[in-house]
C-alpha cells in the first residue's frame, strides 16, 4: 500500500518531486520517487527482525541530479552499452551521444530516463511511473510510452514491472539500476555476499566492455556461479576479462528466463542473514560488483566506495541493437515491450 507521499526536493526548474513510501505487515519499506523512478530507501529485516535500508542512494534530490554511478535509477530507453554510439534499423542508421569512451552507454547522460520526470499514478498496493518521448529522443526512433511499476507483497517480494510501445521500430531495453549491500547500505563492502547464478554463459567483451559476439560457458572460469560463491573469491582473479573491466560487470546469459518469469539468481550475507531471490523473464542480467562506484557521501552520511553494493540489472544483452545472433530488443508497432523483475527477500 501508499503508506505516504512527502516532498524530496525541487529540480532546478522549479518542479516538485515527492517520495513515495510503499509498506507491508512484515516490516518492509519502499521510497520511490518520480525522478528517474528512482529506488531511493528498502528496508528489509534481518535474521534478529532489526529492519536496515540495504540500497545504496542519497538523503535528498540534489545529488540525483548528478549520480553519475546511476544509484537506484530506471534507465532506458536502453541500458548498457552500444557498440560506436551507433545502430542500424531497417535500414537507416542512427547515431546515439558518444558517452562512454567510443561508445554509447545508458542512452544519454542528461536526457536518459534516470534524469526524467515522470507523472505518477497509484495501483493497489504499489506506484506506477509514466513517461512519454518523443521521436528522435537521444538519437532513438519512434514515439514512445513507456511504465513501470512498483509493487511491494506481502511476501517481502518488491516488484519492478515495465511496458513500453513505439509508433516506430526502436530498441526498448529497459533496467533497474539498484545498488545492493544486503548488510545495509552503510556497511561497506559486498565481497562477502555469497552469489548464485541461473546462467551456464555470459557474453565475453573486449575493450570498452563490448560484447565480442559470443556467447562463452562460464564452467571453470571466475564466471560460473552455478553453485554458491563468495562474491570476492575470484574477482582479483588473473582473468583478461575480470582486467578488462575491473571485476565482474558483464552480461550473463540466464538459463531458460526468455519470456518466463524464473528465478536467476539468489544472493546472501552471512553477517545479516539476510538473503534476495531475483526472478526475471529477461534472457539476461549485468551483474555489476560495484568496481567503479566513485568516493562519496551516500545516505546517512554514509562514505560510498568501490564494491560497497552489487547490481542485478535484468536486461537484454548489450549491444544487442548490432548484434543480429543476440535476443532483438527491438520493438514497436507489432511488438510492445513488458517485462517484469521480482526481488524477494527472506
Amino acid at each position: 500500500m501508499i503508506a505516504k507521499k512527502e516532498l524530496f526536493g525541487t529540480t532546478k526548474s522549479g518542479e516538485e518531486i515527492y517520495r513515495y513510501w510503499l509498506e507491508n505487515s512484515a516490516g518492509m519499506r519502499a521510497g520511490v520517487i518520480n525522478y528517474g523512478a528512482i529506488l531511493v530507501n528498502l528496508f528489509v529485516p534481518d535474521k534478529e527482525g532489526n529492519t536496515a535500508d540495504v540500497v545504496l542512494g542519497f538523503d535528498t534530490l540534489e545529488p540525483y541530479f548528478e549520480n553519475g554511478c546511476f544509484f537506484g535509477a530506471v534507465i532506458g530507453p536502453n541500458a548498457n552499452r552500444v557498440g560506436n554510439a551507433c545502430f542500424e534499423l531497417d535500414g537507416q542508421k542512427y547515431q546515439l551521444q558518444v558517452n562512454d569512451g567510443g561508445n554509447n552507454l545508458h542512452s544519454h547522460m542528461e536526457q536518459g530516463y534516470h534524469k526524467r520526470i515522470w507523472t505518477v499514478s497509484e495501483m493497489e498496493n504499489g506506484i506506477v511511473f509514466c513517461l512519454e518521448d518523443k521521436d528522435g529522443s537521444m538519437g532513438f526512433p519512434g514515439n514512445k510510452k513507456v511504465q513501470v511499476s512498483y509493487s511491494l507483497t506481502e511476501d517481502n517480494e518488491l516488484k519492478i514491472q515495465y511496458a513500453g510501445e513505439s509508433d516506430k521500430n526502436t530498441i526498448i531495453n529497459l533496467t533497474n539500476h539498484t545498488y545492493f549491500n544486503l548488510s545495509g547500505h552503510k556497511k561497506g563492502k559486498i565481497c562477502d555476499h555469497v552469489l548464485t547464478l541461473n546462467a551456464s554463459a555470459y557474453t565475453p567483451v573486449k575493450a570498452g566492455s563490448i560484447p565480442t559476439g559470443e556467447i562463452a560457458p562460464v564452467a571453470g572460469t571466475p564466471f560460473d556461479f552455478t553453485r554458491p560463491k563468495k562474491i570476492g573469491e575470484e574477482i582479483d582473479a588473473d582473468n583478461e576479462q575480470l582486467k578488462i573491466t575491473g571485476g565482474y560487470d558483464h552480461n550473463w546469459v540466464l538459463d531458460g528466463t526468455e519470456g518466463v518469469l524464473k528465478e536467476f539468481a539468489v544472493v546472501s550475507d552471512p553477517a545479516s542473514g539476510r538473503s534476495m531471490r531475483a526472478f526475471t523473464d529477461l534472457p539476461g542480467v549485468q551483474f555489476y560488483a560495484g568496481n567503479f562506484i566513485t568516493k562519496q557521501t551516500g545516505k546517512e552520511n554514509a562514505v560510498y566506495e568501490e564494491r560497497d553494493g552489487l547490481c542485478l540489472e535484468t536486461q537484454y544483452f548489450p549491444d544487442s541493437a548490432n548484434k543480429p545472433k543476440f535476443p532483438s530488443a527491438v520493438f514497436g508497432p507489432q511488438r510492445s515491450y513488458k517485462s517484469i523483475t521480482i526481488y524477494k527477500f527472506e
